[in-house]
């Protein structure tokens, strides 16, 4: 019977640790991207590597630790990215972390135009998928803005001053949800865009249902 020494078994051990199983979800993704695939498919493999969980959410690739979102790999059309959940926490050491939107509370990108600048940056990629990794085993939270201290769109503040139902409704909303729409229909810069996104989330509101829930971002979100 062959015997396995303690230094093989001590590199078992890690390879076990580390390795993670694709997810068929995520490789039919793969299959269908028009644009980025190589990079994305480089992206996949270092997350991989670092032992995350793989699964498909809001039809991205997406990459938890203890059942909670750490990381996603998004294509968009000027550049691939790897979007952290809670990427203000982390200390960014190399300055490569990018905030998305002026609202942006948690969430940071880092964005790639091709192969060589994910190659070049390889080894740092995976020290902040790893340090956003004990983010999460830590429990640290980002402490977002109060609701009050979010600008209510003019056109917003319009419909509910002329729908009372609708502005009972959107008082009761959980915080996280009110802070989304409001959000959400401060992004475009046309006022008719405005108007027509919050009429367009106005049986969402009332029915209780956020930008994030499931049935939300199919009917909603434009």
């Amino acid at each position: 019977m062959e015997m396995t020494s303690p230094l093989q078994a001590a590199g078992l051990k890690r390879q076990s640790m580390t390795k993670t199983t694709t997810n068929p979800k995520v490789d039919g993704y793969l299959k269908k991207a028009k644009k980025w695939r190589e990079e994305m498919e480089k992206l996949r493999a270092i997350i991989l590597g670092c032992g995350l969980s793989e699964e498909l959410k809001w039809g991205k690739p997406c990459y938890t630790a203890q059942d909670k979102n750490v990381v996603l790999i998004v294509g968009f059309k000027e550049y691939c990215s790897l979007l952290f959940c809670k990427g203000a926490l982390l200390k960014d050491a190399k300055g490569i972390l990018i905030k998305a939107g002026e609202n942006t509370q948690a969430a940071r990108q880092i964005r790639f135009t091709g192969m060589q600048e994910i190659n070049k940056l390889e080894t740092s990629l995976k020290a902040y998928v790893r340090e956003a990794v004990e983010v999460e085993k830590a429990g640290l939270e980002v402490t977002y803005k109060k609701i009050s201290e979010f600008p209510v769109p003019e056109e917003l503040q319009n419909k509910l001053d002329e729908d009372p139902v609708l502005k009972k409704a959107f008082a009761a909303l959980t915080p996280g949800r009110q802070r989304a729409y409001l959000m959400h229909f401060s992004a475009p810069k046309q006022s008719a865009t405005r108007v027509s996104r919050i009429e367009k989330c106005r049986e969402l509101i009332l029915s209780g249902k956020g930008l994030n829930d499931d049935y939300a971002r199919k009917k909603a979100v434009p």
